[in-house]
């Protein structure tokens, strides 16, 4: 099984993934299209930025179908140490498992009692998306405990950050208990590309196990030349296909061109076997890959020298106002017919700003949004911090002032004041008495004397 340095390593891109998820969601963007899909749940993301471009029912609770396999992958590759070289027995009572499920199979029922390699497994997994080999691998790392290696399936997933997901078996046949949504499953499949062989073997269409004759071939149409037809579609590479009557059909894929490239996830595509078999996700997946890739484009939306507004300063000789910048350029996957009026900026800063200023030092934030046009929404693209265009000393003369000035304004000083005003009052009243008092009894003196 795995050593620790790998086990740490696992973590750490664990940390990174949820890290760039998280850093992604802040800037998500749906952007209107002329698209007609038919899966319940999608998630269109640019693998160049992590933006999302275009998501519906994202965080809906859906079955995964076969897509499940992607997360049995991640667990079994990070429970063995040499998928090359190590060998798992093919036993007869997890076979038997599957018999009557319908389940799509990779005809592991030929090797019973012997030891097939794990990366053959592996492939069988993938590529025909034999349910066969999940088991045999789950029943190897959870060593003869199926439950166990679910366990370390949903351990993964909450490690993963995903928050609608849970899994009741490593195959993705139908159980209420199991299900995720498509923003997690992205999670997933994220963590899943960093893995070694991962994508190498999920874009595969043709395989031979070592002691067959004949080869596993893939179930997804959409990167199959030889055999998709219709649906195949040029630019797609990878990554899992999923079908039950319960899900419907569900895929994950990719797609590159022109040197963009996405990650798209779909689920519950409309699916009922010897009623309805058309393969709507592959349609979905061509249709929104020629969408994006063709009316989006990665654009500077802001320049770190474009001014954003303008700002009151004050403690600097000669010096009221400032313009501020973005700390950065901002880059974002947005429409090619982009207009002036699809932009909108709104700013976060102080009424006024307080000398010493620095460019390196960030005082307040620009939140950029794109609006449509059409119907008036807004939604943002993301939040960037500004800065001053320059340098600005504070005035010690200035400084002096403001110190006297806000003395005299405080709250202490305006106490202080009024205290001594009375004192003075009362002491001015006092004396006046005193005074009448004084000539009252020298005048009652000099009657006496009379």
């Amino acid at each position: 099984m795995k050593s620790f340095a790998l086990r740490l390593a696992s973590v750490i891109m664990a940390i990174t993934v949820l890290l760039s998820v998280s850093a992604v969601c802040a800037g998500a963007i749906s952007f209107p299209n002329n698209v007609q899909t038919q899966s319940k749940s999608i998630l269109l993301v640019s693998m160049d930025t992590g933006q999302t471009v275009y998501e519906k029912d994202a965080d809906e609770k859906r079955y995964p179908a076969s897509t499940t396999k992607i997360m049995t992958y991640i667990v079994a590759v990070e429970h063995i140490d040499d998928v090359e070289n190590t060998r798992v027995r093919i036993k007869q009572e997890i076979i038997d498992e599957l018999r009557n499920t319908g389940s799509s199979m990779a005809y592991l029922s030929d090797h019973i009692g012997q030891d097939v390699k794990v990366i053959d497994l592996l492939y069988s997994l993938m590529v025909p998306s034999g349910n066969d080999a999940a088991m045999v691998l789950a029943d190897y790392v959870g060593e003869g405990d199926i439950q166990k290696f679910v366990d370390m399936m949903n351990a993964k997933a909450e490690e993963l950050g995903c928050q609608n997901t849970h899994f009741a078996n490593p195959d993705g046949l139908h159980n209420e208990d199991h299900y995720t949504t498509a923003r997690d499953l992205l999670k997933i499949t994220n963590y899943a590309l960093t893995l070694p062989n991962f994508m190498k073997i999920a874009n595969t269409t043709s395989y031979t196990c070592e002691g067959d004759d004949d080869p596993l071939v893939t179930t997804n149409y959409l990167i199959d030349e030889a055999r998709g037809g219709e649906y195949y579609y040029m630019y797609a590479e990878g990554i899992k296909t999923g079908t039950t009557d319960e899900a419907g059909r569900c895929l994950v894929t990719t797609a590159k061109a022109d040197g963009q490239s996405y990650i798209l996830v779909l689920l519950g595509a409309p699916y009922k076997e010897g009623e309805m078999e058309e393969y709507y996700t592959f349609t979905d997946a061509a249709d929104l890959f020629r969408w994006a890739l063709t009316s989006l484009e990665l654009t500077t939306v802001k320049t770190a020298q474009t001014p954003i507004c303008e700002c009151n300063v004050k403690l600097a000789m000669n010096k009221d106002k400032v313009t501020l910048l973005p700390e950065r350029n901002l880059n974002a996957i947005l429409p090619t017919d982009l207009k002036e009026e699809n932009i909108l900026v709104e700013t976060d800063v102080p009424e006024t700003l307080e000398a010493p200023l620095s460019p390196d030092k960030p005082v307040g934030k620009a939140t950029v949004y794109y609006v449509d046009t059409a119907t008036g929404e807004k939604q943002e693209i993301e939040t960037v911090n500004l800065v001053p265009a320059e340098a600005i000393d504070r005035s010690g003369i200035m400084a002096t002032l403001e110190v006297t000035g806000a003395i005299f304004r405080s709250y202490w000083f305006l106490i202080v004041i009024g205290a001594i005003i009375l004192i003075m009052l009362i002491y001015v009243i006092a004396a006046k008495i005193h005074r009448h008092r004084k000539k009252k009894r020298r005048d009652v003196k000099r009657y006496r004397n009379f």
